[in-house]
């Protein structure tokens, strides 16, 4: 059984009065100004917004990369703030995957040695991460690039075993920060596929930040920051 279905129907993610403010040369910046956010197993939200908004930020805070000036993220059970560092770092790894623009991978290792690495950091055998980092690849397409490194795959391979890493662990959300921004079209659409049948599929919870329209259009909601808040944007139906 999968993460996604133990929460099915359940919230996973929840953001709660979250503020954001830097240290600025005038005064405090404030980039959030109070966001609220449910996210539900299987759901998939995007993020659009001007370049600058805040959209990287929030999915940083919730993603437990940073701590919110004011408010509270839950993830699952956890409430990130009454975490200390080590605690934070293990929820992270257990209940979160995170896919950016660039993949990041290790060019030096494999695939497989990618996309197993994060079940080594939780102490997992070699062989358990191994064969389940080839089992993960072959559900996004990549069983006959398991023993390629990344500069032997083509971009939008290396995407894919960004998204395999991402998912290797189980995880009850995947936060990703404009994760086709660097592709072709052909290999965005490819990946936005894969994202919708992982959420179907596996109950994995997507929040999205993103400039492509026709990624944010397919999503369950599409929301809009801007001066540091998040509304609802309707789309106007088809015909």
């Amino acid at each position: 059984m999968s993460s996604g279905e133990v929460w099915e129907g359940r919230t996973v993610l929840e953001a709660l009065r979250l503020h954001k403010e830097y240290a600025g040369a005038s005064g405090p910046v404030k980039v959030l100004c109070g966001v609220d956010l449910a996210v539900a197993a299987g759901e998939t939200v995007s993020i659009v917004g001007a370049s600058g908004a805040g959209k990287s930020t929030l999915l940083h805070l919730l993603g437990g990369l940073d701590r919110p000036t004011h408010g509270e993220v839950v993830l699952g059970k956890w409430h990130l703030s009454h975490l200390n560092d080590p605690e934070l770092s293990r929820v992270r790894s257990l209940l979160l995957g995170f896919v950016f623009q660039f993949h990041h991978l290790l060019l030096e290792f494999s695939a497989v040695e990618n996309v197993a690495l994060p079940l080594l950091i939780q102490g997992r055998d070699e062989t358990e991460a191994n064969e389940r980092a080839r089992a993960i690849l072959r559900e996004v397409g990549l069983g006959h690039r398991l023993e390629h490194r990344p500069s032997a795959l083509s971009g939008g391979e290396q995407q894919r075993v960004a998204f395999a890493r991402a998912l290797v662990h189980d995880p009850i959300v995947i936060l990703a920060d404009e994760p086709s921004g660097n592709l072709d079209r052909a290999n965005s659409e490819r990946l936005h596929d894969l994202m919708f049948e992982l959420a179907s599929e596996k109950g994995v919870a997507f929040v999205v930040a993103t400039h492509d329209e026709r990624l944010a259009e397919r999503t369950d909601r599409l929301l809009h920051i801007e001066d540091g808040m998040l509304a609802p944007i309707q789309l106007e139906p088809l015909g």
